[in-house]
């Protein structure tokens, strides 16, 4: 009889949905290699694999999540070329993305939308890919930077999807980010470390992250979604102002921080919600909002501005 209730209890649990053990991440990985020649089509299939592997069951926090709570992200490799003198070594640009569920809608919205340029990396087909928050380089370069690029965006994207959740709740996950960026591997083919190699790569995105220059993104950030979307079903006018009155702070931050790369990661994810928002605003509302956006989120300026023709 124990036995069967036992049986019983275990199956309810998994019908349930119930875990201890899930993993933070539901990661769909991607690998397009129509550009590199010459190499098994075997390798590319076991290098998606492995990296999928790598990210969803690698335990990412100390929380426990339901197979209902991961978060949804998509990871793109393009690889772009061979290195030159580098057995298994690639060039690629790597596509980043993740959302978050809308509370008491069927809606995701866009957390990350980003797109990594400087990834170099080496990809041993028959050994798994790991990593060690304490020792982020080991004698291998290029293999390590493969592990070293994918634990940072995943410590970031579950750092701005806590951060969602509760006032600067997602600070743990940044620093684990830059603790990555501090010793991360070193290589004549590595990019994407360093201040010096740019303005626009991993360095500088998650410094201005954890700047006290930006603090008030974060209050923008959970307003926008824990304030904001979340309340768009039983609060809407509230909502709306929620989500719309952080667009003056953002405008501010870009004056004070000019070409800031954080200022454009938000407009690259948040761009065509803040569209929809503005747009079901009575016209004569909406153009305060359209030059604060043009103004501040230029590549867009001509999306924004067709708001006024509507």
């Amino acid at each position: 009889m124990l036995n069967k209730l036992s049986t019983a209890i275990v199956l309810l649990l998994l019908c349930c949905g119930i875990t201890t053990t899930a993993q933070e991440l539901n990661c769909k990985v991607s690998i397009r290699h129509d550009k590199i020649q010459n190499v098994d089509q075997q390798v590319f299939i076991d290098m998606e694999r492995a990296i999928s592997t790598f990210i969803n069951t690698r335990k990412w926090t100390t929380d426990e999540f339901s197979t209902t709570e991961k978060i949804e992200c998509t990871i793109m490799f393009n690889l772009t070329a061979k290195l030159d003198g580098t057995p298994d070594g690639y060039s690629a640009i790597m596509n980043i993305q993740s959302t978050r569920p809308v509370y008491n809608t069927g809606y995701n919205s866009s957390m990350v939308n980003f797109i990594d340029r400087d990834v170099n990396f080496k990809f041993n087909q028959f050994s798994p890919i790991t990593f060690d928050d304490n020792r982020v380089s080991g004698n291998d370069a290029l293999s390590d930077n493969l592990s070293a690029v994918l634990a940072y965006y995943v410590y970031t994207i579950i750092g701005l999807d806590y951060d969602s959740y509760s006032m600067n709740g997602g600070n743990f996950y940044f620093k684990k980010a830059q603790n990555i960026v501090n010793n991360a591997p070193e290589n004549k083919n590595v990019a994407g470390w360093k201040a010096v190699e740019g303005t626009k790569n991993r360095y500088w995105l998650i410094d201005q992250i954890l700047s006290p220059r930006f603090a008030e993104f974060h209050k923008y950030w959970y307003t926008m979604h824990r304030l904001g979307f979340d309340n768009l079903y039983d609060k809407p006018n509230d909502a709306r102002k929620n989500i719309l009155g952080g667009i003056s702070t953002l405008q501010r931050l870009n004056k004070e921080n000019p070409n800031a790369i954080l200022i454009q990661f938000f407009f690259n994810a948040k761009s065509n919600e803040l569209i929809n928002i503005v747009s079901d605003l009575p016209a004569a509302e909406r153009q305060s909002y359209i030059t604060q956006l043009s103004q501040t989120d230029v590549s867009n300026a001509s999306k924004y501005q067709n708001l006024s023709k509507q």
